[in-house]
């Protein structure tokens, strides 16, 4: 089993799947902060292929920002096509106004009642930081790839029913 870095420092297991050439992920991901948002995407698809999924089970979307992830987390929800788990990947960096206080919040209920649904998990996969160092040192820094921790969930929560 392989491992990755995770943000205490420490490895955390890349969980083996059955049947990978059955296991789709959809990935969306935020325009809106693109220098860390592509290092967490390049961490979540790095474990999705160290776990055997080939880049055909692997779909990735861009929106604007973090609060349209949670529309594109509904919409692929509803897609034909079946997901074992959806991962919304996103950086909210603190401001000098209430906005990041709002967006944060937004993104993260939405893709909590997205949850409470049941239907396909959906991994909250943004970063809500004080500035872009921090952003930076949790996107393949010295405190890991939350991305990749993302991509972790989703094989563990995708699998979750099949227990």
């Amino acid at each position: 089993m392989s491992t990755i870095l995770n943000t205490e420092g420490s490895l955390l297991e890349i969980p083996e799947i059955r049947e990978p050439h059955k296991f789709r992920v959809a990935i969306v991901t935020a325009d809106w902060n693109s220098q860390v948002n592509d290092r967490l995407l390049g961490g979540a698809l790095e474990v999705l292929k160290k776990a055997g999924l080939e880049d055909s089970m692997v779909e990735c979307y861009r929106v604007p920002g973090a609060v349209e992830l949670v529309y594109a987390a509904a919409r692929i929800m509803k897609s034909p096509k079946p997901y074992n788990a959806i991962i919304a990947i996103g950086t909210v960096i603190r401001g000098d106004t209430p906005h990041f206080d709002y967006v944060c919040s937004q993104a993260a209920d939405g893709i909590c009642r997205l949850n409470c649904k049941g239907e396909v998990p959906v991994i909250f996969g943004v970063l809500t930081v004080n500035n872009l160092q921090e952003a930076l040192d949790r996107a393949g820094g010295k405190l890991g790839n939350k991305g990749a921790e993302a991509a972790v969930a989703a094989l563990r929560m995708g699998s979750f029913l099949r227990i």
